[in-house]
């Protein structure tokens, strides 16, 4: 009987990215680019004016420089990601560049997941002043970090730190 070598997968080993917007105008903002770890579920996000290729290579290098190279980044199809800029970003750092099936978003599911659940609390926390979405986009990832998610039992910041994280008041009135 053969046997198959069991793939290890370790938290930043295969992140998802993906564009949101166009939004309206925000300190010259009209983009979300959103990268979503696949294990931990640990987001980031970044406020953006453009949809181009090079704010994608200028992210996915700062993303490298502080989480590490992944194995694999796994987008659709769209033009910022499928270009020779991003092929030899791709390429320099190793990483393989795996493309979201079209019409099967099962494929990018945890992208759309995560894209849904950051435009849900950018809403709540905006109200009426929509404008300044890109000045809230911390707070959002904050929450979304700190927020209990069932696959993986317990917060991607749990996952990623080792421990709770506490709020300041918490901390004042030690409520935890």
């Amino acid at each position: 009987m053969p046997q198959n070598s069991i793939q290890v997968c370790e938290i930043f080993d295969v992140w998802g990215i993906d564009f949101m917007g166009p939004f309206p105008s925000s300190r010259g903002n009209k983009y979300i680019l959103v990268a979503v770890d696949y294990l931990s579920k640990w987001v980031k996000a970044k406020a953006l004016p453009t949809n181009d290729a090079r704010v994608v290579c200028k992210f996915l290098k700062s993303l490298f420089a502080r989480f590490r190279t992944p194995r694999a980044i796994i987008s659709d199809r769209g033009t910022h990601f499928c270009n020779d800029q991003f092929t030899k970003v791709m390429l320099k750092y190793d990483v393989t560049h795996r493309l979201a099936t079209a019409n099967h978003p099962q494929t990018s599911g945890q992208m759309e997941v995560s894209n849904c659940g950051l435009k849900r609390i950018l809403e709540r926390t905006l109200g009426e002043n929509r404008a300044s979405w890109s000045d809230k986009l911390d707070d959002a990832l904050w929450a979304f970090r700190t927020a209990y998610k069932t696959p993986i039992g317990c917060t991607p910041y749990k996952l990623v730190y080792g421990k709770a994280c506490h709020l300041p008041i918490e901390l004042e009135h030690k409520a935890y």
